[in-house]
């Protein structure tokens, strides 16, 4: 948790509105600590709403100096954008060699487009790990990975063919662990069955959002990169 703790920590006048903030660990099995999942449009909930009410945690658990929460949080971001993602590439990796293999099996391949495409795809791969290698900006590293895998989404999506539109079933010829029931959204347990790839699509709508949208990464690469003028601030 990134937070001002009033009154040790009050913001002067004229300073930034992010100075004073001080980063804390806290303890979420205790009372006070209420936590609601989020159901994504995958039907899974990875995310959640988290609420304090009367929630405690020792003074101890300030993570680096109190006041100091900013530049903490950022080079927390900044793992998360950056180096984090070489065992995230483990994963891309696997769904790349399996969306190739589905796309021979199904003559997906003879596709000159989608034959393209995935040629692009392991070249951009391989880009990537650069990145995480070179020790890259975090926001260029983070820019690239989620567009990649955005379009790998996409691209599963066209191998598939006209069957990805439709409800999946188990043993659809998808790798890993087949079909996925809803548990009830809109009220209506199993409304409806995903298979890998098209879970794949719809996660990977939120990879150019979450940890910092795309908009926000090209503002970053280009005031503290690039040099160019920031953004009126309001």
């Amino acid at each position: 948790m990134v937070l001002r703790p009033r009154p040790h920590h009050p913001r002067a006048p004229g300073t930034r509105p992010h100075t004073g903030l001080s980063y804390l660990l806290v303890p979420l099995d205790q009372p006070g600590v209420t936590i609601r999942p989020i159901t994504q449009l995958t039907g899974t909930s990875e995310f959640n709403e988290v609420f304090f009410d009367g929630a405690r945690t020792p003074a101890g658990h300030v993570v680096g100096a109190p006041g100091d929460g900013w530049r903490i949080a950022l080079a927390t971001l900044g793992y998360e954008r950056g180096v984090s993602t070489l065992g995230q590439q483990v994963g891309f990796r696997r769904e790349l060699d399996a969306l190739t293999a589905l796309a021979r099996a199904n003559g997906a391949a003879a596709d000159p487009l989608v034959h393209d495409r995935l040629v692009r795809a392991w070249a951009g791969l391989r880009t990537l790990r650069a990145h995480a290698l070179c020790g890259a900006d975090p926001s260029l590293t983070k820019l690239a990975w989620s567009h990649w895998h955005r379009d790998l989404g996409e691209l599963a999506l066209r191998v598939r063919g006209p069957a990805a539109t439709l409800t999946a079933t188990p043993g659809s010829g998808t790798p890993g662990s087949g079909a996925y029931a809803d548990p009830g959204l809109y009220g209506n347990p199993g409304a409806y069955e995903l298979d890998d790839w098209q879970r794949l699509f719809l996660f990977s709508r939120a990879d150019t959002i979450y940890a910092g949208s795309s908009e926000i990464q090209r503002t970053l690469l280009a005031e503290r990169v690039l040099g160019l003028p920031k953004e009126p601030r309001p």
